[in-house]
Order: structure tokens, then sequence, then C-alpha cells
């Protein structure tokens, strides 16, 4: 009954946020000659954050219509390529680009409560140098029950079905990112396809800010998912999705709970914020409420989750950490297989101030992988960022994101592990004494060949 009254509330003040638009743009009319007045401009004030406080926000758009390449401002259509029940890949296509052949790269979003247009910058930042694909996930209450159940293992198959789709669309063994929450399927999705040969297996996977291994340095968010039983989450956070929705009677963890539990973690500084958006309505400052409203409606944009894939990712990646410890199954009767990627080159990044996805969480990734040559392997910690500056904002333009396009450039389509095969395979027949040694191959990722601030960490596992 919790989503039936939160859509009955939300229905019943309607009339009410109807009657405060209304007012508001009264007081603010030219034609009223005390607009300008401070009471007018106070009572306006009020009213407009009551009205951003009460509408339901929907998914935004990614609004992306250009991109600047080789100086050029070029413009960019999104197509879908793949429609699913629960997701969209979607290819951002760069009018006139195509003849530059770039990579591709799939940027795998989170599901995690927030829309994928989360990622606009991430999208926008990738464009100028390769072909950007992203799995544009559904809301889940706007699925119907009729589409079936989507888990975990769902989601690795989606994955891999995004691999197999953009080997046949591009030629060549794609590039994968994944932002925060999908690591862990993204990594098994790649060691499953790695250990069947599959020749649509990613050439090079980067990890964001992925609760790879949570028993690292646990955040509060970690720390939550274990302090309560299975069932305790299913009791009180699972609901059903109520009519005339699509998704009619499908259990969902619902986007207004998750939206409740990303404002209490940071409880004092969203009321600060809302304190100086009401100071700056009344000042008249247009510019920084604006500001405000476009970081709010991305923020409090919110999708529901299927129950299954809610459920199972907190019991297998926060309570069990089945990956990590080597207990991780795919459907059901498959044990998951890290050790088995050899040949898929493998980049983690993390934050240093990130306190959702703990320091070494990510950089766990490596120790997982031994069999990947060390120079297939990379890690950076950017200083002085959070979760959201892993793959947004300007150090994620400047810093982070140079390292992953060398990175994928360096393996694109798996070169650089075709290369080391060679290597490995006519060593033993090098007979001349001064010959260059091949690098070594180590299980550890590198550091970059040009020491640079930020400087890279190595995994010290």
């Amino acid at each position: 009954m919790l989503y039936h009254a939160y859509e009955f509330t939300h229905a019943a003040i309607a009339p009410m946020r109807q009657a405060a638009k209304l007012s508001m743009r009264m007081l603010r009319d030219p034609l009223n000659p005390f607009a300008e007045a401070l009471p007018a401009r106070t009572s306006a004030a009020m009213l407009e954050m009551f009205v951003s406080a009460t509408k339901r926000y929907g998914k935004p758009e990614f609004g992306i219509e250009t991109v600047e390449v080789d100086g050029e401002q070029i413009a960019v259509f999104e197509e879908p390529v793949i429609e699913k029940p629960f997701c969209t890949l979607l290819h951002f296509r760069r009018d006139g680009a195509a003849a530059r052949k770039d990579p591709a790269v799939l940027i795998v979003a989170p599901m995690s409560g927030h829309f994928a247009t989360l990622l606009r910058g991430t999208v926008q930042a990738m464009l100028k140098d390769h072909e950007v694909y992203i799995t544009d996930w559904i809301d889940a209450r706007d699925v119907p029950l009729s589409e079936g159940r989507f888990g975990l293992d769902d989601y690795i198959d989606y994955v891999r079905d995004f691999c197999a789709a953009l080997h046949e669309l591009r030629g060549e063994r794609p590039a994968v990112m994944a932002v925060c929450q999908p690591g862990v399927p993204v990594l098994a999705a790649a060691a499953v396809m790695a250990e069947d040969r599959d020749p649509h297996r990613p050439a090079s996977i980067v990890l964001m800010g992925s609760p790879i291994d949570t028993t690292r340095n646990p955040t509060e968010p970690n720390v939550l998912a274990t302090t309560r039983p299975l069932s305790w989450f299913e009791k009180n956070v699972i609901v059903t999705v109520p009519f005339p929705n699509l998704g009619f009677m499908r259990r969902v963890y619902p986007g207004f709970l998750q939206l409740s539990g990303f404002m209490s973690m940071n409880l004092d500084r969203h009321v600060d914020a809302h304190m100086k958006q009401f100071q700056h309505l009344i000042q008249g400052d247009g510019e920084s409420a604006d500001a405000h409203n476009t970081f709010y409606d991305e923020y409090l944009a919110v999708m529901d989750m299927t129950a299954e894939f809610y459920l199972e990712t907190i019991e297998t990646v926060f309570q069990k950490h089945a990956l990590p410890k080597g207990r991780m199954m795919y459907r059901g009767a498959r044990k998951v297989r890290p050790e088995a990627i050899t040949d898929i080159a493998l980049m983690t990044v993390e934050g240093e101030k990130d306190d959702i996805t703990g320091r070494g969480q990510t950089a766990a990734a490596h120790v997982l992988c031994p069999d990947l040559p060390g120079a297939m392997k990379f890690h950076w910690e950017q200083p002085e960022v959070g979760h959201y500056g892993v793959f947004n904002g300007s150090r994620f333009r400047n810093s982070i994101r140079p390292r992953i396009v060398e990175f994928l450039a360096e393996n694109r389509g798996g070169a650089l592990a075709a290369r080391l095969a060679r290597a490995a395979k006519t060593a033993p027949l090098r007979l001349v004494a001064d010959a260059a040694p091949e690098p070594e191959a180590s299980a550890e990722p590198r550091k970059p060949a040009t020491p640079r601030k930020p400087r890279a960490r190595r995994n010290e596992s």
C-alpha cells in the first residue's frame, strides 16, 4: 500500500500545485506594480519552492546536440540500436565523423536509481574520440509484468548481447566502460565470455567507482546493506506497482524510496542548497537559481528497479561478497571465474574521496584476474574527487578521460593482447643475445609511462 499512498498523495496535492503556479505567475507578472516589492518576491519564491518540492520529475533528456571533433562543431543524433524490455542500446551518432573510424565504446550506466542521463557529461566527453553507445535503462514501473523478471543474471546477459551487437556492427571487439554499480555484472560477463572464448568478448573494460570487493574500506552504504538480513529489505522496501502504470503488479524497489536514501546521506548539504536557492529567488539571481534547478532536475529524477535485481545485488555484492570470494554463480549452475580473463585489458578508476565506493574496492578487480598480463592492467586514483567526480566534472574531463582514451586506444580490438601472445610464442626461439627483452607479464596493474600529477597508484594487494 506504500506505493498506492504515494500516488494518492501526489494526485491529491496536484490542485494545490497548480494554484501555486498560477499565483507565482501573477506575482511575477511585469504588469503587477508590486512585482519587485520584497513581499511579492518572497511570496513568489516560497511558491516556487513548493512547486519544485511536490512535482514529479520525469526522465530528463540527454540533450547532446553537438560535439567538437577536430576543432569543428558537428551535430549529434540519438539512435536506438537495440530495444529490449528493460533497456535500449542508444547510439550517439556524430554527423560527418564516420570517416574518422573512431573506436566504439559501450558505456554501461548504473541501474541504481537514476536514469542513464546522469552520465550526460561522461557521454559528451567521450564523444570527442569515440563512437559512443550507452545502456538506457527503462523504469521498471513502465515494463509490463508479461515481460517477465529481470535479475542480476539478466543484466549480465544484456551486457553480453550488447557486446555481440557492437562486434557485429563495428567489426572489432568493443571497449566497455562500467560506471559504478554495473562493475560487478560487467566483470562477470567478461569472465563468462572469456571462459567460453566468445569471439564477441570485449577487448577492454574500464571499471569506474565499482563495488567489486566491498570488504575493502566499507562505506556507509556498504555497512547499511549488511546490518539487516535480506528478508528485512524484501519486507520493508519492496512494493507493488499500482494501477494504471504499465508495470502494474510488478514488484519493485521504488524510486521515491531510493531518493529518500540519497537525500538522507547528505541531508545537511541538501537543506543548505535549498535555503540558498530560496535566497537566490528572492534576490532575483536567475543564473544561480537555474544552476540549482538544472542539478536537482537530474538528481530528483529517479526510476524503479525490479525487486529481483535489487535483492540479488544486495545479497551477491554487499552481503555475500560472492565475486571476490570466488562464489558468484551465473544462472545458478555456473561459477563466475574472473581468472579466465587473459586477453581483456582491465582499467580501474577510483576517487580519493569517494564516500559510496571505498578506496581499493574497484582496484580489487586486478587481483581477481591473476593470469591477465600486467601490461594489460592499469589503475588510476584521482585525488580530491568523490564518487560523482570519477565520471563527471572538470577532473574527469581533464585528468581521467585522457588516460581512459589512451588505454582504450592501446587495447583497441585486442591489439595489445595479440601482440603479447605472439611475443610469448616467439620468445623461446630468440637467439640474438642483444635483443631487447619483452616486458615481463605481471599480475600488478602498471603505472603511467610518464609520471604526472595526479599520479597513479598501484594495486597494493
